[in-house]
């Protein structure tokens, strides 16, 4: 979502990089391109404000960094500022003292409430929570049956009343103090636009229910119309946070980084995709990296932790350390990575990635790993544990089992050995440019870590053991033939293929 703002920091920071020091007409010029980045990313006028006052305010009369070159101080005094806007600080979900915990969802119609409303069910439920999820929108017809199948497939019940959208959270409410469901979320009914009508009908509801948090569903993609909603809402019911939803699209995100400062309540969680585990607590200061370049490594190893098996990562990647590395753990490592999520996702939260890499990600098809996967399949084991043993014969016989031509086969085998490469350097330090790892350490200063691990480089830093390859595989899944490699074509079109050691 942020592609557009993170390439206008990048290109400025890189324009400051060649100055000796940071001068004042250095920084009014940084700070008007910052503006109109802003701006242009739509968020809310006061709010760039605020920013580049805050921005300015961090950089003149104070002395700074000596080990920072003027970009990198412009980036680092952005980044504190991004923190702040987005909220500052993690919430912290505490609980009620007398059970249940109640959960009101409200918003537009279209923000995503009802899938919401099972994320964080799901949510609740990874916390060791017992949740039941309550069905309180009866203006729209297939939104009761939606929670319902939502509901049964994370094995979580769902509760409405017929009687109306009161009776409905009620009736939740009774059937927790029954059953003993600690967490009771409410997901209410929405308007096109907001109405008195959509007001009174969800403040009714709070008035019964008297929930623990009332949290805003928020479309991430609306824009300015985003403060609109936040604001009328808050007046209304005192908000305690905000959910923004697809915050993964192709938009300029303007909503995440206006709503928190104009209400003045955090950003609780996002969603960035359509499946209920695309969920996860907002981060202001990880969201704050993601947006200056500088992945999300704590998240990476939290999707990590919580989908791969441990044993088969770990035996998997010290094969890869080795030097021992077959396609037959390729394809291990490779469905462990995959659980984690979409490979173009995965890519953006790694630290250290380039403009061209981040754009690389958002053109990677998940569909295309099928293919790799199909063709290794369709190999013997030796020829996994060695494949310099495919010869001309075995490629089409492998092709053909897998419905594929002997091309891609060669493509296949030329991205392995391109991997492996990758890892080696990886291994070695390489991969993070020298101005990126100049800011990582600042920042790694100001959070009271040790920078001095990143001499080994992104590859040992940033990744835990077991994940050290993940780079290496992305890239190999989406590398192309390099031109001018043995793959060459003769005049009649067919494909030379390199040959066997």
């Amino acid at each position: 979502m942020f592609d557009a703002l993170s390439d206008r920091l990048e290109s400025i920071a890189k324009r400051l990089k060649s100055r000796g020091r940071l001068s004042e007409a250095d920084l009014d010029e940084a700070l008007a391109e910052i503006r109109t980045a802003l701006l242009d990313a739509d968020v809310d006028f006061g709010v760039v404000r605020g920013f580049v006052a805050g921005v300015k305010e961090r950089l003149v009369g104070v002395e700074l960094s000596k080990a920072l070159s003027p970009g990198q101080q412009v980036i680092k005094a952005v980044h504190e500022e991004l923190i702040r806007i987005l909220g500052g600080e993690t919430i912290k979900i505490t609980y009620a003292q007398r059970p249940p915990t109640v959960i009101l969802l409200a918003g537009l119609q279209g923000a995503g409430k009802t899938t919401t409303s099972a994320k964080l069910a799901r949510w609740f439920k990874q916390q060791g929570r017992n949740p039941v999820l309550v069905a309180a929108d009866l203006q729209r017809p297939a939104a009761i049956q939606q929670l319902q199948v939502l509901g049964e497939s994370i094995g979580v019940p769902v509760v409405t009343e017929a009687a109306g959208p009161v009776a409905s959270a009620e009736a939740g409410m009774a059937e927790a103090a029954r059953v003993g469901r600690d967490v009771v979320i409410i997901d209410t009914a929405g308007r096109l636009a907001i109405d008195e009508a959509l007001m009174d009908e969800v403040a009714a509801i709070s008035s019964a229910t008297s929930p623990t948090y009332t949290f805003l569903v928020i479309d991430a993609m609306i824009g300015q119309d985003a403060v609109q909603t936040a604001v009328a809402f808050h007046e209304r019911l005192a908000l305690d946070g905000v959910i923004l939803t697809k915050l993964d699209g192709d938009a300029r995100g303007g909503a995440a980084l206006s709503v928190a400062q104009v209400v003045g309540r955090p950003i609780a969680f996002a969603s960035t995709g359509e499946k209920v585990e695309d969920l996860d607590v907002f981060h202001p200061d990880r969201m704050a990296d993601r947006i200056l370049g500088m992945g999300d490594m704590l998240s990476l190893i939290e999707q990590a932790e919580a989908t791969m098996d441990a044993e088969v990562v770990s035996r998997s990647a010290g094969r890869m350390m080795s030097g021992t590395f077959t396609l037959d753990d390729f394809l291990d490592q490779l469905g462990q990575v995959r659980k984690m999520g979409s490979m173009g996702g995965l890519m953006k939260l790694m630290p250290g990635m380039s403009k061209q890499m981040r754009q690389a990600a958002d053109q990677i098809d998940d569909r295309h790993l099928d293919r790799l996967e199909g063709m290794v399949r369709s190999m013997t084991k030796a020829e996994r544990n060695d494949p310099s043993i495919i010869d001309g014969s075995r490629r089409r016989r492998i092709a053909n089992g897998a419905g594929v031509t002997a091309q891609d086969i060669n493509q296949l085998l030329s991205q392995f050995k391109q991997m492996q490469k990758m890892m080696r350097s990886m291994g070695g330090g390489a991969g993070m440019p020298k101005g990126r790892l100049g800011m990582a350490k600042a920042m790694m200063n100001q959070r009271g870590m040790d920078p001095s691990a990143l001499a080994q480089g992104p590859g040992n830093l940033s990744l835990p053991p077991e994940l050290r390859g993940l780079g290496a595989q992305v890239g190999a899944s989406i590398a192309p033939t390099r031109p001018g490699s043995k793959n060459k074509k003769k005049k009649g079109g067919r494909v030379t293929p390199p040959k066997d050691r």
